[in-house]
């Protein structure tokens, strides 16, 4: 491309100095010979008017007079009647420039210039323009290059950044050129980039949220699966396979509302349900975790309250509670259900130790752990409660208090909405 600027705009000057050149030497060359020819016909009405003075006073004409009076590279001829001509000067050879005046006297003076001056005058004017026409070509090819390099180096560097791009790095570069042009491809593909680094921190997201969650469901499926494997009585088999499939779809559950958050986490599907059901499944689903290490998880407050939200969602928030207090907690875990307004209020809490003061509230960030745990239990748990209208929040930090606060109230359908219904 730089080979192509500089060989089109030299083109572009080569060609407007042939074309003005050429004129400008066509004018120079006439120019010259007419200032020339017109110096010439000066000097011989000059000269015829010396000579026309001395006639009157009857003064001698002589070569010897009239020859500081001539100039160089000039011959003179002074012809008067009766006499011989007087000569003044070297006689040129080859072409001149001639030029002859009558006088008053009856004399003519005849005055010759060779036309080698006017040569050598056109020559010096050819070579001013010859160098003036070498400047403009240099001037051309530096401003050339310079053109070339400020449109080259960023188109260079606009390619580099699409096949950054294209190879997985979305970091956009914020890089301008001063060229609007330029400059609107740098903001779609700094734009793109961005768009890109979200698609993969949704993605990256998704993948981490999605090995947390079915962590524990997947490992409490196996554990009723070896349960089944290890007994012949058909009771229990028929009993463990049915809470087996109880958890598979809660499995499902969980993974649909882990694609549906991913998309939107606003995107919710909330109903009114029975928070007593959602809390007696996990107190089940845990109670043999908990029994394994030793501790006990038990429930109490306000019986029978029926909350609005999505029980899938509110189960793995409870999950990833309860999960939390195994891990990081100690002695019993309670849960709690209470009533505040028109909120229904599920706590969890345990006798451990709290969580460390240098957390505090950023105990809800992603990758933020005091345990060497991943950090997203919680993070994911305060998503899924926000996206049903509800919210998830530390009460207490010692003992740990976690409090999810749920409407009790369903959300009022909009206009829009129950014309879809009626439709």
């Amino acid at each position: 491309m730089r080979r192509r600027l500089i060989q089109s705009t030299l083109a572009v000057v080569l060609v407007v100095i042939a074309v003005f050149g050429v004129s400008l030497v066509l004018v120079e060359t006439r120019t010259i010979t007419e200032s020339a020819r017109e110096r010439v016909e000066s000097e011989a009405v000059r000269l015829a008017s010396i000579v026309d003075s001395r006639l009157l006073v009857e003064e001698k004409v002589t070569a010897a007079v009239l020859r500081d009076q001539v100039g160089e590279d000039r011959y003179v001829v002074v012809r008067l009647p009766g006499r011989a001509p007087i000569e003044i000067g070297d006689k040129p050879e080859g072409d001149v420039i001639s030029a002859s005046a009558p006088g008053e006297e009856g004399e003519t003076v005849t005055v010759q210039e060779p036309r080698s001056s006017v040569t050598r005058e056109v020559g010096r004017t050819l070579l001013i323009i010859g160098l003036v026409a070498l400047l403009a070509v240099i001037a051309a090819v530096l401003l050339a290059v310079r053109q070339a390099n400020r449109l080259a180096s960023p188109l260079t560097d606009l390619a580099e950044t699409a096949e950054r791009l294209g190879s997985g790095d979305p970091r956009p570069r914020h890089r301008r050129y001063g060229v609007p042009e330029l400059d609107r491809v740098a903001d779609v593909l700094d734009s793109s980039a961005e768009r890109i680094a979200r698609m993969l921190t949704a993605e990256r997201r998704l993948a981490a949220d999605a090995s947390h969650q079915l962590r524990t469901p997947l490992t409490a499926l196996s554990m009723r699966l070896e349960e089944i494997t290890l007994t012949d009585d058909p009771e229990t088999v028929k009993e463990e396979a049915t809470i087996a499939l109880a958890q598979v779809e809660r499995l499902t559950d969980v993974v649909q509302r882990l694609l549906t958050n991913s998309r939107d986490p606003r995107t919710g599907s909330a109903v009114t349900f029975d928070l007593d059901e959602v809390i007696q499944q996990q107190l089940a689903e845990w109670r043999p975790a908990y029994r394994s290490a030793g501790r006990a998880i038990v429930t109490s407050g306000k019986r029978h309250l029926r909350a609005v939200g999505t029980p899938g969602a509110v189960a793995q928030v409870l999950a990833a509670l309860i999960e939390n207090s195994l891990m990081h907690g100690g002695g019993t875990v309670a849960l709690r259900t209470r009533v505040t307004g028109n909120q229904a209020v599920i706590e969890v809490t345990d006798e451990g130790p709290g969580v460390p003061t240098d957390l505090g509230a950023r105990i809800f960030e992603r990758a933020i752990s005091g345990h060497n745990s991943t950090g997203i239990g919680l993070a994911v748990a305060r998503d899924l409660a926000e996206a049903d209208g509800g919210r998830l929040e530390m009460l207490q930090a010692k003992p740990a208090v976690f409090g999810l606060f749920l409407s009790r109230t369903p959300p009022r359908k909009s206009r829009d909405d129950n014309r879809q219904t009626v439709r």
